[in-house]
C-alpha cells in the first residue's frame, strides 16, 4: 500500500519522463503546497531555471484572494517575465498534481498572459 505521497512521487517520475524543456520551449514546473504554490520555467538541457514566480511575491500577497485567484495571479506573473525573456512556447508540468483547482488556475492565468503550451 503506497501513500498518497509515494503515489504523487510516481506519477512524476512518469510525466519527467515524457517532458522535458529545452531553452526555446522552457517546462513550466508548478509546486503546490498547502499554503503557497510556485512555478518555473526551466531549460533541461542546460539544468537552469529561467525564471520562477511564487504566491510569496509582494505583488502576489498584496491581493486579498483565496487561494485559487492568488494561483491564476501567479501564472500571469510568470507569462510576464517569459515574455520578457522572449519565450512564448512552454512544456506544462503539473508536478504529479491533478490538473483542477489551483494547478488549473496557474495554467490558465498563463494562458491569459500569452504563453502556449
Amino acid at each position: 500500500m503506497n501513500t498518497k505521497l509515494e503515489q504523487r512521487q510516481k506519477i512524476r517520475y512518469r510525466i519527467r519522463k515524457k517532458v522535458s524543456g529545452t531553452a526555446s520551449k522552457p517546462r513550466l514546473s508548478v509546486f503546490r503546497s498547502n499554503t503557497d504554490i510556485y512555478v518555473q520555467l526551466i531549460d533541461d538541457d542546460n539544468g537552469v531555471t529561467l525564471a520562477a514566480c511564487s504566491s510569496k511575491e509582494k505583488d502576489v500577497v498584496a491581493q486579498k484572494v483565496n487561494k485559487t485567484e492568488k494561483s491564476k495571479l501567479v501564472g500571469a506573473a510568470i507569462a510576464r517575465k517569459a515574455t520578457e525573456l522572449g519565450i512564448t512556447k512552454v512544456v506544462f508540468d503539473r508536478g504529479g498534481n491533478l490538473y483542477h483547482g489551483r494547478i488549473k488556475a496557474v495554467a490558465d492565468g498563463a494562458r491569459e498572459g500569452g504563453l502556449q503550451f
